[in-house]
């Protein structure tokens, strides 16, 4: 895979990570993004709490910064710190602006580069899944808290139980081409 081609994928993948997080929150009252299962649990804006933070630290001047911020406070992330939910959106925003604007300045000119979190260094493609995995398993986190809160009220995010039969039909009868998985995913948002 070439470096456009690497950069592209991996720009829907978040897109898609950020899509199943919002489509969470969609099915969620205000109160219940806030919604604890005990003390000791994260509720849905704690979460984003830390995803805001971990890409504003990782993301700002990724090409010339350690991506672990001298000004950033992990600790503080956990604690419940978002009030209101346009404290909520601001944060959730702030976090995903700061990726996909960072995402945008690597090119093949820079791509080589080697980046620094904590001092370790890492070629693009590894910083970038870094990160790809460690959202991806917080938003998990964000689904399954959503899932819990409504229970037989929550609508899937993927294919329907019961309906892989039919998704699979319907797909094995396109032609073969390459695509993204999520093209689908983007075209029916529109």
């Amino acid at each position: 895979m070439n470096t456009k081609n690497y950069l592209e994928s991996v720009n829907k993948q978040f897109q898609y990570y950020k899509l199943l997080a919002e489509k969470t929150f969609a099915q969620l009252s205000d109160d219940e993004l806030f919604w604890q299962y005990n003390s000791a649990s994260n509720s849905i804006a704690i979460i984003v709490n830390h995803l805001s933070g971990n890409m504003l630290s990782r993301w700002t001047n990724f090409l010339s910064e350690d991506g672990e911020k001298s000004w950033r406070n992990r600790d503080q992330e956990f604690e419940d710190k978002i009030k209101t939910k346009a404290d909520f959106d601001e944060a959730w925003n702030k976090g995903w602006t700061c990726l996909f604007e960072a995402i945008t300045s690597v090119n093949e000119d820079n791509f080589d580069q080697i980046v620094y979190i904590r001092n370790q260094g890492h070629s693009i493609t590894e910083a970038i899944n870094r990160q790809l995995a460690h959202y991806s398993y917080h938003i998990g986190q964000i689904v399954y808290i959503g899932r819990m809160i409504k229970g037989e009220e929550w609508q899937s995010l993927s294919i329907p139980k019961g309906n892989s039969v039919a998704y699979n039909k319907d797909k094995f009868a396109q032609a073969k081409e390459r695509r993204h998985f999520t093209d689908d995913i983007f075209e029916n948002e529109k």
